[in-house]
């Protein structure tokens, strides 16, 4: 399944303790009513609660022959009113797995720089109030670029066995916002540590705003130290934007 959600509502992807709303639990039970459960789906990457998604994948078991166009109609009948949609549903083969077949993950967080709150976009960016230097940025995210130990910027909650990531990018684009400017900070990677994203646009950030010089970046990295990170980032901005595999399944769709 490709999937598409608003995280605002949801205390994040993986199923909770009942009552907690989830984009997982939402799914699950919107299966529930279309074929005997329980279900179980698995998803390409867990987002936190007010992360959003515009290329979640996620896969499950079925019994039943179903037409994959119906099925995708179906399941986003029983998901309303949650602000979630299934985009495509296609079959693959048994050895595929949504998160353990995957190559690349891809994230966009989106920043705006204005005077005046969000209203529009309220909940799906983060808005500060002064612009940002852009090329600062750049040159400060250009030292996590490759293979590191991300301790610094991982959450002490971090399940992940081994720190050791290689990111493969960290671009930074802008572009005129409402009595402002907006910019978004794409992420590429195998896989990303817990708070990850957000801990590196949070970092990036104060170096847009003067308070870190880009070689603080570099120095923050290599003490390998969670205090040495800068602020987490809120999670409105984030979004997960898709997940490369050595085939594409939705190729075509």
């Amino acid at each position: 399944m490709l999937i598409d959600y608003d995280g605002g509502p949801f205390n994040g992807w993986q199923r909770q303790a009942a009552g907690q709303l989830t984009v997982q639990g939402a799914i699950e039970a919107a299966l529930g009513r279309l074929e005997p459960g329980p279900h179980t789906i698995a998803a390409a990457g867990r987002t936190d609660s007010g992360v959003h998604a515009t290329g979640q994948v996620a896969h499950c078991d079925l019994v039943k022959d179903w037409d994959c166009f119906r099925l995708a109609s179906a399941l986003n009948a029983h998901l309303r009113p949650y602000p979630v949609a299934v985009l495509a549903v296609v079959r693959v083969e048994e050895d595929f797995h949504a998160r353990f077949s995957a190559r690349e993950r891809r994230y966009l967080f989106r920043l705006v720089a204005r005077r005046a709150p969000a209203t529009h976009d309220k909940g799906r960016v983060w808005r500060v109030h002064s612009p940002l230097d852009v090329e600062a940025m750049r040159a400060g995210a250009a030292h996590l670029i490759g293979k590191h130990d991300f301790t610094t910027f991982r959450s002490t909650y971090c399940q992940a066995a081994s720190p050791v990531k290689t990111l493969d990018e960290v671009s930074i684009a802008t572009m005129p916002y409402a009595a402002g400017v907006e910019y978004r900070f794409t992420l590429r990677a195998r896989s990303f540590l817990h708070n990850q994203v957000r801990s590196i646009v949070g970092t990036l950030e104060r170096v847009g705003a003067g308070a870190w010089a880009p070689d603080q970046v570099k120095a923050a990295l290599e003490a390998g130290d969670r205090a040495a990170c800068g602020p987490v980032s809120p999670p409105d901005g984030l979004y997960m934007t898709g997940v490369g595999y050595p085939v594409d399944p939705f190729a075509g769709i």
